[in-house]
C-alpha cells in the first residue's frame, strides 16, 4: 500500500478499508502472539483506529510521521508493507527494523516513519528535531507525532510544545486520549483533564475531536495541517478514543469495568462508518465481502512471508550498534541519510 499522493483526498470507502486493514492485522497478531509466534511485549490498536486513519488522511508522501509504542496501525497506513511489520514482529532480518525491534520499535525511513519508540514521550523531541530540520533547510512538509494521555506527563511533552510555539515549527501534536495511561486513569494523574486546554496554554491552536469518529478526525487533521502548512506553527488534536483490549498482552485489565468497555464497544469506529456509508448507499453487505477477503489474502501473505523470512546471521549481531565506517574510512554520515 502507497501513501496517496495528496492529502485529504481518502474516500469513505478507502477510510473504511484502512481500518478494517489495522483491525484484522491486530486480530491476527493476537493470534500469532498466543500460539507464540511473536514474543516480548505487543500493545494493540483495536478500538482506536479511526486517529491513526483520519490524521493521516491530512498528509503527503513527503510527510513525516513519529510515533509511540502502540504503532502498527501507524505503520500500515503511512504505507510499511505487511509483510515487512509482520517480520519484524516475529523478529526476522526481513522486517523493518532487521528483527531487533519487534512490535514496539517499527520503523522504515523510505515511508517517512520514524517509529516506534518504547520510552512514554519519547517521540516528542524526535518530532521537534525532525521539523526543525525541515525549517531550516527551508521544507515545505508537516511532522505528526502520535502519543497518549500519559506522555502529557512527561517533562518532554512540556518542552517540546514550548519550543515547538516558540519556534513556529510545522507540528501537528496528536495526542492519542484513550483515558488510561497503562492502567491509571486520566483523572488520577491529571488535575486537569482537558488536554487541549492544557497544550492550548502554551499558545498552540489545540481542541478535542472524538477519536471514535474517523469522518470527524479527518476533518480537524485536515483543518489542523491546511493551517500548520500555511505557516500558523504548530496544531494540537486531543482525539478522545478508547482501546477495547488491555494495555498490552501481558495487561490483566482490572483497573476497567467491563461494562465501560462495552459501552465504548457500541461506538466502534468501523461499524459506524459502515452504517454511515450503508445509509448514504454507498456499500452493500457483498462490497464488504470482497474487502475482507482483500484484507484476509494481505495480511495471510504477510504471516507466510514472516515464518519463510531468514532471523539474522549470529555474525551480524554486533552490527548496527555503532555507526560503521563509509568509503575510505571515514565515519559513515547516517544521520543526513535519515532526515
Amino acid at each position: 500500500m502507497s501513501v496517496k499522493n495528496s492529502a485529504g483526498s481518502g474516500s469513505h470507502r478507502e477510510l473504511l478499508r484502512q481500518m478494517l486493514r489495522i483491525r484484522r492485522f491486530e486480530e491476527r497478531c493476537v493470534e500469532l502472539y498466543s500460539g507464540e509466534k511473536i514474543r516480548g511485549f505487543m500493545h494493540l490498536y483495536i478500538g482506536e483506529e479511526a486517529v491513526a486513519v483520519g490524521v493521516c488522511d491530512a498528509l503527503t508522501p513527503d510527510d513525516v510521521v513519529v510515533s509511540t509504542y502502540r504503532e502498527h496501525g501507524h505503520a500500515l497506513i503511512r504505507g510499511v508493507p505487511a509483510t515487512s511489520i509482520m517480520a519484524e514482529m516475529y523478529g526476522r532480518a526481513a522486517g523493518c527494523s532487521r528483527g531487533r525491534g519487534g512490535s514496539m520499535h517499527i520503523f522504515d525511513a523510505a515511508h517517512r516513519f520514524y517509529g516506534g519508540n518504547a520510552i512514554v514521550g519519547g517521540g516528542l523531541p524526535v518530532a521537534a528535531g525532525l521539523a526543525l530540520a525541515d525549517r531550516m533547510r527551508g521544507r515545505n512538509r508537516m511532522t505528526v507525532c502520535f502519543f497518549g494521555d500519559g506522555a502529557m506527563a512527561e517533562g518532554e511533552f512540556h518542552e517540546c510544545l514550548n519550543l515547538a510555539a516558540l519556534w513556529r515549527l510545522p507540528v501537528l501534536f496528536a495526542c492519542e486520549n484513550n483515558l488510561y495511561a497503562m492502567g491509571t486513569a486520566l483523572a488520577r494523574s491529571h488535575a486537569q483533564t482537558d488536554l487541549a486546554l492544557r497544550a492550548a496554554s502554551y499558545g498552540v491552536a489545540a481542541w478535542p475531536v472524538d477519536g471514535m469518529d474517523v469522518l470527524a478526525v479527518a476533518d480537524a487533521a485536515g483543518r489542523a495541517a491546511g493551517a500548520i502548512r500555511a505557516g500558523a506553527g504548530p496544531h494540537f488534536l486531543e482525539l478522545r478514543t478508547y482501546r477495547f483490549r488491555a494495555h498490552s498482552m501481558y495487561d490483566p485489565d482490572r483497573y476497567r469495568s467491563k461494562a465501560e468497555i462495552e459501552q465504548w464497544r457500541k461506538r466502534d469506529p468501523i461499524d459506524a462508518l459502515v452504517a454511515t456509508m450503508k445509509a448514504e448507499r454507498e456499500i452493500t453487505d457483498a462490497d464488504l465481502a470482497v474487502l475482507e477477503k482483500e484484507i484476509s489474502a494481505e495480511i495471510e501473505q504477510a504471516v507466510a512471508f514472516a515464518e519463510q523470512a531468514p532471523v539474522e546471521p549470529v555474525e551480524d549481531l554486533t552490527r548496527f550498534v555503532c555507526s560503521e565506517p563509509g568509503p575510505g574510512g571515514k565515519p559513515a554520515r547516517r544521520v543526513e541519510a535519515i532526515l
